[in-house]
């Protein structure tokens, strides 16, 4: 799942080395949160305008997780 979000955001981003995802461990109800880090002068590229590009990345992931019945939160930092 990490390699996937790092694939999505690579494609997104100038900075592609700068891309990084760190995994918290499962939640009490089974949400694995996965923090995605980029460069600061990337951010708006994977946020979107009115965070649009952020959604379409987490229903992505989540359209992913569910294949695995497991449940995920993506959160941009």
């Amino acid at each position: 799942m990490d390699k996937l979000l790092v694939a999505i955001a690579r494609g997104l981003v100038d900075d592609k080395e700068a891309v990084n995802v760190t995994v918290d461990d499962p939640a009490e109800d089974g949400t694995v949160v996965y923090h995605l880090h980029v460069a600061p002068d990337d951010m708006g590229r994977v946020i979107g305008k009115q965070g649009r590009i952020a959604k379409a990345i987490r229903t992505v992931m989540r359209a992913a997780a569910n294949k695995t019945n497991t449940k995920v939160s993506v959160e941009i930092d």
